[in-house]
């Protein structure tokens, strides 16, 4: 198993926990879209943040899609990940670059700019749940933090982040998200955030060699960590042919004409994975029929 997401209890079930590691559908997302180093670090960080979030829905079908969306030049990103580890994303702008932050570091926060973050959950239900917090640092990891905090009242901590090799090729990737239950001792949580301000990087402990469960082990291994559950997770889009015929096919009779009076193929991408999906004119003819 290469990515995957581990679920945890400490302390009692008083701390629950999530750990992963994401560097190859990560790096899936950088080739497919073709990314800027502050774009795959921006992209990653959300995609792994959102894969841990669909872990912690109760079914498998129910669906955690995340949007950001500011005023810097990257203007927004979004992620969406499901219960079974599935999680796909994009940037609306994928070649952003940006000089390092103050501290040396891929500026994500800079990319994002002022705005908002906003998670959508799809339980099955008639409508979504829907959550938007403005942005705190456009960084991400602080921004989720801030949002399970004023939207979930769930004290957090989630750590994110994004190494990239010399040749902009993804070196690691991954998180964790660390929750308080309700009933936590001050004990208990006097303890676990004493250990999170000697905790490095979530990068530097990957790099090191560390599994998702050492990470965990690192930050809760004093608190009787009990590690429940292993996910794998993986970069899936759900498009195919018949959902871009439906997309053509809503644009209607006469754009479809037009298409067809050029005589030539023409070559849809979808947004989420960027695949190509090629129409001949003899088959936009048939999608002609199904116009209302």
């Amino acid at each position: 198993m290469s990515d995957y997401i581990v679920r945890a209890t400490a302390a009692g079930a008083q701390i629950r926990a999530f750990a992963a590691t994401t560097r190859e559908l990560t790096e899936y997302a950088r080739n497919a879209h073709n990314t800027s180093p502050v774009m795959t670090a921006a992209l990653g960080r959300l995609m792994t943040g959102a894969a841990m979030m669909g872990t912690m829905m109760k079914s498998d079908t129910d669906v955690t899609t995340i949007q950001i969306r500011g005023v810097g030049p990257a203007k927004g990103i979004t992620a969406t990940a499901n219960g079974k580890g599935e999680v796909n994303g994009y940037c609306m702008y994928p070649q952003v670059i940006l000089p390092p932050n103050s501290l040396g570091k891929l500026d994500v926060g800079g990319a994002m700019g002022d705005g908002y973050l906003r998670v959508i959950k799809d339980l099955g239900l008639k409508d979504p749940y829907v959550g938007t917090i403005q942005l705190q640092t456009g960084e991400i990891a602080e921004d989720l933090t801030y949002y399970f905090a004023t939207s979930e009242q769930v004290p957090s901590s989630v750590g994110l982040g994004v190494l990239m090799n010399k040749d902009n090729t993804v070196r690691q990737a991954g998180g964790f998200i660390i929750q308080v239950m309700p009933f936590v001792t001050d004990e208990v949580l006097n303890k676990l955030e004493e250990k999170l301000t000697t905790i490095k990087s979530v990068t530097e402990i990957l790099d090191a060699g560390n599994t998702p469960e050492k990470m965990l082990e690192l930050i809760l291994g004093d608190l009787e960590l009990e590690i429940t559950d292993t996910i794998p997770t993986c970069f899936k889009c759900n498009c195919d042919k018949s959902r871009v015929e439906k997309a053509l096919i809503s644009l209607g009779r006469d754009e479809l004409d037009d298409m067809i009076k050029e005589g030539k193929d023409i070559e849809l991408k979808c947004q989420v994975c960027n695949k190509a999906y090629n129409f001949s004119v003899d088959e936009l003819k048939k999608l002609i029929s199904k116009c209302k």
